[in-house]
């Protein structure tokens, strides 16, 4: 009944090292078919004696990141109980073809079109006649709904050739209505990029710490035009 994984049906978990080719970092995930959770994600490092593990992958995935480069955000996400920046690049270029190009790596293709329609509709910016490419830098893959907001911030960022200020993060999902929705463990999320110098953040209102943190500047919008308003 199991088909050709059997054998996957018959253990525990399976165990799956996941990199980019000529990268030294590797990235386990486990996935099982039995009861209990197994999103947890371990990322390490080959070396010369084997795999080292990287105590703290933000740091690494950010090692290369340029505060100056146009199209590039900082956001959190989650993977299974660890918070994880990355950063996520956009690069959105005139189109000389009939369909204009949508390319992702690291990224839903599909919502990336979404995406572009929300823009248009309730950020008044039309890219159809652009081509847009969009990538996670470090080889990750994001799932979650909480890369949105800083997908559109980093396209947008392209488009108009503008920065967004230093030490940012950006996070929160976006409606089709326009609306910037919340993501769990927001808190999380802020401290972490907080204990990495990070001191300025654009988050949805319902992801509003109860508290303030210490050195960090939270911008809390309601919608896609008051994102891009703190933004820029």
């Amino acid at each position: 009944m199991a088909g050709p994984r059997i054998l996957e049906h018959m253990v525990d978990a399976v165990l799956y090292f996941q990199s980019d080719e000529g990268s030294r970092y590797r990235v386990i995930r486990a996935f099982k078919n039995r009861f209990g959770a197994v999103n947890e994600l371990g990322v390490f490092a080959m070396t010369g004696h084997g795999l080292k593990e990287v105590r703290n992958p933000s740091a690494i995935f950010l090692s290369g990141h340029s505060e100056a480069a146009p199209g590039s955000v900082i956001t959190v996400i989650r993977e299974g109980t660890r918070p994880l920046l990355l950063e996520l690049q956009a690069l959105v270029d005139e189109s000389h073809l009939a369909n204009p190009r949508r390319v992702t790596i690291g990224l839903d293709h599909s919502r990336l079109s979404m995406l572009l329609a929300v823009l248009h509709r309730h950020g008044g910016v039309s890219l159809g006649d652009q081509d847009v490419f969009a990538n996670v830098v470090g080889g990750m893959r994001i799932t979650e709904t909480g890369s949105d907001l800083p997908l559109i911030l980093a396209i947008l960022s392209s488009f108009r050739n503008r920065v967004l200020p230093a030490k940012t993060v950006v996070f929160g999902e976006v409606g089709l209505s326009g609306e910037v929705r919340p993501v769990y463990n927001g808190e999380e999320r802020l401290k972490e990029a907080a204990s990495l110098g990070f001191s300025r953040a654009i988050i949805a209102r319902a992801n509003q710490p109860r508290r303030p943190i210490e050195g960090m500047s939270i911008a809390v919008v309601d919608d896609l035009d008051e994102a891009i308003t703190a933004a820029f």
